[in-house]
């Protein structure tokens, strides 16, 4: 499955899955950008990336590891 910018749930998914002793409070956006964008199943434009997408992936991955 490819996942886009606004699969944002899925993304929260698998940044959990391969980072799970990180606290994602902890991590700026440049970070996070590159590791959504570093994830095996993510295609999409870096452009069509912006900072409400990135703190809504943030926010999904914060309640993720709730």
């Amino acid at each position: 499955m490819t996942m886009k910018w606004t699969d944002i749930h899925d993304i929260a998914i698998e940044l959990a899955d391969n980072y799970p002793d990180v606290d994602p409070l902890a991590v700026n956006f440049v970070d996070l950008r590159k590791w959504v964008m570093d994830l095996p199943d993510f295609n999409d434009d870096p452009e069509r990336c912006g900072e409400k997408i990135l703190e809504a992936i943030q926010a999904a991955w914060i309640e993720e590891n709730e």
